[in-house]
């Protein structure tokens, strides 16, 4: 393998996805929980270290979770849509 396609390698599958998951706005604040978890590292860094260690598949985890997040939102916009155009058609 020549320098530059390793250099392509080391750069487009592990540095663009750590900078991809560092700068998304898709996840909470970098900060530890404060719901009682023992855990100290925010849900930003536990992705980071994912990614690290994983690289490009995990990175393609964090993308399948940004997905299913996504899903999850506009499924519960719908019906609280529906629900009140349920209440606002009921006499």
């Amino acid at each position: 393998m020549s320098p530059a396609a390793a250099w392509t390698v080391l750069i487009v599958g592990f540095a663009l996805p750590l900078i991809h998951v560092a700068l998304s706005r898709e996840i909470a604040p970098a900060k530890p929980g404060t719901d009682g978890g023992t855990c100290p590292f925010s849900p930003r860094m536990g992705w980071i270290v994912i990614v690290l260690f994983l690289g490009p598949i995990g990175w393609l985890m964090f993308m399948s979770s940004r997905r299913k997040r996504r899903a999850l939102a506009a499924g519960q916009a719908a019906q609280a849509a529906a629900v009140m155009e349920k209440e606002r058609d009921a006499p």
